[in-house]
């Protein structure tokens, strides 16, 4: 089923197929990448689990602006617009899929947990790296890594998006121009300042995923930065009849029938995950976690994004927190995860603590175990695809988002 969780207990590529590798160029016909990805989750829940070798490029170069040649973007950063005829190649008539997307600001962890999806096993020569990760030097030249939305599908038809990060003053001063505009479309109408488009675009981003994704993960570094939280209320306060891409796919051309259409359409939300990252020994302290899940709770309780939080793990009364801790008196817990920084070593915490690597690896089983909410109609991935490409014109052309952005300058939040 399109959107929805391949069937439990399927495996991954045959035992005799060879070390799996990322692929530089399109699949050379429908029939071989359907032979190659049989459409079903490797359930191996070992750290590097070798997923397998979906359609994903090589590492992209260290520039911020400049990606690799062989980067397989959905979204480009130039011209925030999405790239169909580059990605469609990679894309079968498969209707056994899942769509993952990841946001947060930046050196978060969010390629990392992507590349941990994906089955990226370090130690096998014959893989490279599916989303490229932020280095030292990066950080010392205060770089980003990933810019846009970039794609990548693995083997067991995982459709993974990662995103540039929100809340960057660098993605900020890519796009900025000497007098202050903005040097990127981000909205059709009047030219924006370089501040109101940055602050735009991370809605855009996170509405579009929360439309096209069957789970978006929101991650956060350790437990006091909520501003990825705050920006979910803002995608559900904007995210008004905006359908999943299965009944965009109806939209039609002309403004008139397509205004239909689209009133006539049930919203979507996709599953939200939360992930903070980096923890301290400190903050696996039971209050203090348990304050982070009650806070959360109730940030979202009255939003839309509150109806799947009781449905999305297959088993409803389990606890997603990998700290190792087992407390399972919330909803809240299906859909925290806490990951301990990298020098936490399993054993020497006073609290209940696992390492970052088995907190990495328990998440990818938890997120793999999921049952996420499926789009409305079943669809191929190549329909997904072109019904993704409605939606982000319904996002860019939001009369919301624009009366929002209105309300925003008039307010003298950002200048006109």
């Amino acid at each position: 089923m399109a959107g929805g969780a391949p069937p439990p207990g399927g495996g991954g590529p045959s035992a005799a197929s060879s070390q799996p590798k990322i692929l530089l160029t399109k699949p050379p016909s429908i029939s071989a990448v359907n032979t190659m990805a049989p459409g079903r989750r490797d359930e191996d829940s070992s750290v590097g689990t070798a997923g397998g070798g979906g359609a994903g490029p090589t590492v992209r170069s260290s520039s911020r602006s400049s990606p690799h040649p062989a980067s397989l973007s959905l979204l480009s950063a130039e011209s925030w617009e999405l790239q169909m005829d580059r990605v469609l190649p990679f894309l079968t008539e498969n209707n056994d899929f899942v769509v993952v997307g990841v946001i947060g600001p930046a050196g978060v962890g969010k390629s990392t947990i992507l590349n941990e999806l994906y089955g990226y096993d370090a130690t096998s020569p014959a893989m490279v790296l599916p989303f490229a990760t932020q280095t030292d030097e990066m950080r010392a030249l205060a770089r980003h890594c990933s810019t846009g939305i970039e794609l990548r599908v693995s083997n067991e038809r995982l459709i993974l998006l990662d995103t540039q990060p929100v809340f960057s003053p660098t993605v900020l001063a890519d796009m900025i121009k000497p007098d202050g505009s903005c040097a990127i479309p981000v909205m059709s109408g009047e030219p924006l300042s370089a501040e109101m488009a940055h602050e735009l675009m991370g809605i855009q981003m996170a509405l579009f995923l929360a439309s096209v994704c069957n789970i978006v993960l929101i991650v956060s570094e350790r437990i006091n930065d909520i501003s990825t939280w705050q920006l979910m209320l803002t995608v559900d306060l904007m995210k008004h009849k905006i359908p999943d891409p299965s009944q965009a796919l109806n939209f039609a051309p002309d403004k008139d029938n397509r205004s239909t259409s689209q009133a006539n359409s049930d919203e979507y939300m996709s599953d939200l995950v939360f992930v903070h990252t980096k923890l301290r020994e400190q903050d696996f302290s039971p209050p203090k976690l348990e304050h982070v899940r009650k806070t959360l709770y109730k940030f979202l309780e009255t939003t839309s994004f509150a109806s799947s939080w009781r449905s999305s793990f297959s088993e409803p009364n389990g606890s997603s927190d990998v700290s190792g801790s087992n407390r399972e008196d919330s909803d809240a817990v299906q859909q925290m995860f806490f990951i301990p920084n990298r020098a936490i070593q399993e054993g020497t915490s006073q609290f209940d603590c696992a390492s970052y690597s088995c907190a990495v690896a328990s998440l990818r089983d938890r997120i793999l175990s999921m049952n996420p909410r499926s789009f409305s109609k079943n669809i191929s991935e190549r329909d997904w695809l072109r019904g993704s490409a409605k939606i982000w014109d319904l996002v860019k052309k939001s009369p919301v988002i624009s009366n929002y952005c209105n309300t925003l300058q008039e307010a003298g939040l950002f200048r006109k």
